[in-house]
């Protein structure tokens, strides 16, 4: 591990810089002056980078007023190696070119002589770090003594609240986040019950390795509890959730613990069981208070994963229900003493809903705590039709985008621009839990791509949600290079993507050009290459605006003998962030077979030519809808219907009939990726299914 933890380089840059008079020192900021009165100048900088990684940085800078108090400021400086600002926490950062402006947030806006403000952010480079040499505090350089007089403001100084402490600051260095799904908190006799290896060390590091600074270990103890009054944590089970901390933090992760599937299993029943509830959860948080009292500082708690109430009479009870859960943790572990007594604490929304009523449930708790090391969490996983492909949900779409600006917005509004920090404990897309594609690959990556973003502009931090369907928890590898590299450019630049990474030709059809819609994403497009080779701009392809065209003459040249599938892959190159890949795919109409089976076990012969499925949809001969979720004709993939590629068909499952009427013929319409669409007709007779194409 201590090679491991060697790679992340770390440099201490610490710059000592004097003032110089200037007249025009809060000139710069656009306020009216007296004349009667002046002002000496003066500060000091002390900048360093703690922590450094491949493509990143974290960096804190404090700035100490030497001169006559100041209200309102601004600190410039310019990167020597065209580094970018990515984050930034207790300032307001922008950035043009390599320039970049800090200025207060209002509560820190007041600076008394020989008084220090202190702000962080993360950043991106290339190349080299080299830290900056040169700032000035509202238009005046500083150099470490005081000169000269600026005149003082003659406005009001802005009112104030008190400052949130390092929460921020620490929650905007866990930036990026894991999660060790489905180990500790499986439900069975130990960590390996839901499918998962024994964690090890070796795992810990090589997540580590992949730039993650923040661990999430969800932990469910309900089967390693003793009886009532004292709830006794298993020893075994306690020491060995000790163990994977303790390597964790070794590694330096910042680490997350909690209560996790106990929420479901137990915790529900508090409406019928108020006291038996309460007193074994109060018991397992007093036992795990005093096991990690003296832990690291960079151990925090959370009360509890995605909590929920069952039979409870409404929203009012389930807040107050709630409400008592967060407050009796939060007085448990505080009275414990310790690093408890100032310990990060994380506290959920109910269901870890991003809901403004659930958020102004939480709010109101916060407030009544009123205490600096609170976090507040909520989960993401996305417009829900399209994170499970139902409904029609195949895309991306302005309405995918809304409902993410939409939550992230409400949570920043409620805790961010207050100076409470907020973890999405869990993201990812639920189609995920069967596999990772029930969502087209294109569409889930620029999926990605926005909530890294919008993340960042919005000050939240991110633990993506594993449950080992994405890091290889033996061969340390990615199950998806390509979703984790767009993931990982998240974290600090954006990405340009297009409205499709599939081009099609008809095979039946003579090729003609075929047009991509770009999205720069704050990019500039710099061309098209496949393998090594760049293609010829206006030869083999046509930029106007954003739209990027490939003639016919290259998608003949691309597409060779016009096999069916993918014949080539190209790769659009952006300014920043990753490629975007291009797959050119010949195909021709899917052939449909008729077939018999069961509801158990039905399975159309498919002839898939080179096209891929997007959805189905399925309705009765009066034109409703069939199957389950019957509100939409279109059916949730890998739920009611799969196709299999290598097998060459498409399976109807048992969750699908269960909800057709019997002897009621179903019109069965596949959309495929290409725009073509082929139908049959399957009809159920008790547990039989005739299928006839259409």
């Amino acid at each position: 591990m201590t090679g491991l933890r060697s790679t992340v380089r770390r440099t201490r840059w610490r710059i000592a810089l004097v003032t110089t008079a200037v007249t025009a020192l809060l000139a710069s900021l656009g306020l009216t002056f007296a004349v009667s009165a002046y002002a000496a100048a003066g500060c000091q900088v002390t900048y360093s980078a703690p922590n450094q990684w491949p493509g990143g940085f974290t960096a804190n800078v404090s700035v100490t007023n030497l001169g006559d108090p100041i209200n309102g400021w601004r600190l410039t400086w310019t990167f020597p190696s065209g580094q970018q600002v990515t984050q930034a926490w207790n300032a307001t950062v922008t950035s043009s070119g390599s320039t970049v402006t800090a200025t207060d947030v209002g509560y820190n806006a007041a600076l008394g002589t020989n008084a220090t403000v202190s702000f962080g952010f993360n950043g991106s480079w290339s190349g080299t770090n080299t830290a900056p040499t040169t700032f000035a505090l509202n238009g005046v350089t500083c150099t470490g003594n005081v000169g000269g007089t600026t005149p003082p403001p003659t406005t009001t100084p802005p009112p104030t609240t008190p400052p949130p402490g390092d929460a921020m600051a620490t929650v905007a260095a866990m930036q990026p986040g894991w999660n060790l799904g489905n180990s500790l908190d499986a439900v069975g006799s130990d960590e390996t019950a839901w499918g998962n290896p024994r964690i090890t060390e070796a795992l810990l590091d090589n997540v580590k390795a992949q730039g993650f600074k923040s661990i999430r270990i969800p932990v469910t103890w309900s089967a390693h509890l003793g009886g009532a009054p004292s709830y006794p944590i298993e020893a075994a089970y306690l020491n060995r959730v000790k163990e994977v901390v303790d390597w964790a933090l070794a590694d330096d992760f910042y680490v997350m613990i909690n209560i996790h599937h106990d929420s479901w299993q137990w915790i529900a029943n508090m409406p019928a069981d108020r006291t038996n509830v309460l007193a074994r959860y109060n018991a397992i948080w007093t036992q795990l208070s005093s096991t990690f009292r003296n832990s690291s500082p960079k151990l925090v708690f959370e009360s509890v994963n995605e909590p929920q109430f069952s039979n409870s009479s409404g929203d009012a009870q389930n807040a107050t229900l709630l409400n008592e859960l967060n407050t009796s943790f939060h007085t448990i572990v505080r009275q414990s003493g310790g690093n408890n007594a100032t310990r990060l604490l994380v506290l959920p929304t109910l269901h870890t809903s991003s809901d403004q009523a659930r958020i102004d449930e939480l709010t109101a708790t916060f407030t009544a705590l009123d205490d600096r090391n609170l976090i507040a969490t909520v989960h993401y996983y996305g417009y829900w039709p399209f994170s499970v492909n139902v409904a029609g949900g195949t895309r991306f779409d302005a309405t995918v985008q809304k409902d993410l600006t939409d939550s992230f917005d409400r949570v920043y509004n409620a805790f961010v621009a207050r100076g409470i920090p907020v973890i999405i404990g869990e993201y990812g897309l639920l189609g995920f839990d069967r596999h990772t594609g029930t969502i087209e690959q294109g569409e889930k990556l620029k999926f990605f791509e926005f909530l890294g973003y919008y993340a960042r502009t919005k000050k939240i931090t991110t633990m993506l949600w594993d449950k080992g369907q994405h890091f290889n928890r033996t061969a340390f590898t990615w199950s998806d290079p390509e979703l984790f590299a767009q993931i990982t450019s998240s974290w600090t630049t954006r990405s340009g993507t297009a409205s499709s990474d599939l081009v099609f030709n008809a095979k039946a059809s003579a090729i003609t050009a075929e047009t991509l819609t770009l999205n720069l994403n704050g990019t500039s497009f710099l061309g098209v290459r496949q393998g090594t080779a760049d293609l010829v701009q206006g030869t083999d392809y046509t930029v106007s605006g954003d739209q990027l065209t490939f003639t016919a003459s290259a998608l003949t040249r691309l597409t060779g003998n016009r096999a069916h599938g993918v014949n080539a892959t190209l790769h659009a190159r952006f300014s920043q962030g990753v490629p975007w890949r291009i797959n050119v795919i010949t195909y021709d109409r899917p052939i449909l077979s008729n077939a018999t089976g069961t509801t158990s076990s039905f399975a159309i012969p498919t002839q898939f030519r080179g096209d891929q499925l997007a959805t189905m949809e399925a309705k009765y001969a009066d034109g409703s809808n069939a199957g389950p979720h019957n509100w939409t004709s279109f059916k949730e993939f890998d739920v009611t219907f799969a196709p299999n590629y290598s097998t060459n068909v498409i399976t109807l499952t048992s969750a699908f009939f269960a909800e057709v009427n019997d002897g009621a013929p179903v019109t069965l319409t596949f959309h495929f990726w290409s725009g073509t669409t082929v139908t049959c007709r399957v009809t159920k007779s008790g547990s039989n299914v005739t299928g006839t194409a259409l």
